[in-house]
């Protein structure tokens, strides 16, 4: 029987007269006369939470850092971090840096930098490190840095990113040090759960270990540190006594490089202290690193508290 027809009481059919046909979003009468009397209000959108950025107007470096030491403007502890926030101000680029860890960041690690931004509805798209070189040149204007042409830097520079970076693998996460080091930092400040945090803690161990093990099938401390004490006493050669690297008149990546590593190894306060110190030791009977070191932290860092 179609819908439209429905039998009365003496058999006859009273036909329904068609009904307007009402579209998927027709709002039924009674809600209708609801909404008649009480009609929608449009209502301001809700502030962001307090951990959202607020400064869109400026730059800001997602880094490893404390929220107390991105309030002073302090170095970050952590060596890729410091390279890229020391360069930043090499460049003379304004910049905030914020605290974050590497499930912020959408290359899954620090560094990465959310550049400003007047449009709210549509952020600029955050650099990644490996990008930030080259958004610092088209950015600095007339303090862009231009590095040396030099045909030695590419094998000085890979001192750094190998030897030393290795040896701080294993002094920061496989030696003593990783208890008075690696656990506060990295460990015991993203996380109050125990089983979270021994989780944190092996996962750090195991990738320090598998990037070791992809340059030696046995991790030999000796080796390690005995490679990084010669590459800073290669580093230390090449720097004489000149005030910057490659005599340049002003820092550039290369300088800021070396920093990241020469001034975590000299802070007294990084951690809990330094446990197990003969990498931080190679590095202090530098004279000239010490210097440039130095020179560095007063000039860029001198705010910091």
């Amino acid at each position: 029987m179609p819908p439209d027809s429905i039998p009365n009481h003496d058999g006859n059919r009273n036909v329904r007269p068609p009904q307007p046909s009402r579209g998927i979003f027709a709002v039924p009468a009674p809600i209708k006369a609801l909404f008649d009397k009480f009609p929608l209000r449009s209502y301001p959108p809700n502030e962001l939470p307090l951990r959202a950025p607020r400064h869109r107007n400026q730059h800001v470096l997602y880094a490893w850092i404390t929220d107390e030491g991105a309030c002073n403007g302090a170095p970050s502890y952590n060596p890729a971090c410091l390279k890229w926030q020391a360069y930043l101000k090499f460049s003379s680029i304004s910049f905030r840096i914020a605290s974050a860890n590497n499930h912020a960041s959408p290359s899954g690690a620090l560094p990465f930098l959310r550049p400003s931004s007047t449009d709210l509805q549509k952020p600029a798209h955050p650099i990644s490190s490996g990008k930030l070189q080259k958004w610092c040149m088209n950015n600095a204007g007339d303090n862009k840095i231009e590095e040396s042409d030099d045909l030695r830097y590419e094998a000085y520079l890979s001192l750094l990113d190998h030897r030393i970076r290795r040896a701080w693998l294993y002094a920061v996460y496989l030696s003593p040090n990783s208890a008075a080091i690696a656990e506060p930092l990295y460990i015991l400040s993203t996380s109050s759960n125990s089983f979270v945090r021994l989780a944190i803690a092996r996962d750090l161990r195991t990738a320090a270990e598998k990037e070791l093990l992809k340059f030696s099938a046995v991790i030999d401390s000796d080796v390690l540190y005995s490679d990084a004490e010669e590459a800073f006493a290669a580093l230390e050669m090449l720097l004489g006594d000149k005030q910057w690297f490659w005599g340049a008149e002003r820092p550039g990546l290369f300088d800021a490089s070396v920093f990241a590593y020469t001034h975590l190894l000299m802070d007294d306060n990084l951690g809990n202290g330094w446990v197990e110190t003969r990498l931080r030791d190679a590095v202090k009977q530098r004279k000239a690193l010490v210097a440039h070191r130095n020179r560095i932290l007063e000039a860029y860092f001198s705010s910091a508290s």
